[in-house]
């Protein structure tokens, strides 16, 4: 039987995304997303938050870098990674998912930036997702949108 490895995710961002470059010139594009999980604690439900970094190579990441801001809603499709090395003589690991898909979904903090960066998944319209789909007449977009 095959080994898997595969992993689906829906998120905020806790902080804007960081696009960087390998030496031979890949883009790689990291952030980190909460997702909250809830449990019960006595007789009533809590919600635990949960905070894993994601790794989004190529040119994927250079075209969704911008709209990748703090408190942006994604799905996120895609594998862990171990990634291992020593550090002062001690053995040292992190896991990350390395990104495969990357779906923007809902609003997420109000601001000037994240005005300007809404995902076409929800219509185009800044507030979309409070307005229950009702129809827009200017979404104010252009055409120039990388996806």
């Amino acid at each position: 039987m095959a080994d898997l490895n595969h992993v689906v995710l829906i998120g905020r961002l806790t902080r804007d995304a960081e696009l960087k470059y390998t030496a031979g010139g890949q883009a790689v594009c990291k952030f980190s997303i909460a997702v909250n999980r809830r449990k019960k604690v006595g007789d009533s439900w809590e919600d635990e938050a949960n905070f894993f970094d994601i790794v989004l190579w190529g040119k994927q990441g250079e075209s969704l870098q911008s709209y990748l801001v703090k408190g942006k809603m994604v799905g996120v499709d895609g594998e862990l990674r171990q990634d291992r090395w020593q550090q002062d003589g001690q053995n040292r690991s992190k896991i990350e998912i390395i990104a495969n898909y990357l779906q923007l979904l809902g609003g997420g903090q109000s601001g000037e930036r994240q005005n300007n960066h809404n995902s076409s998944s929800q219509g185009g319209h800044p507030n979309a997702a409070e307005s229950s789909f009702s129809p827009v007449k200017d979404d104010g977009f252009t055409d120039d949108i990388p996806f």
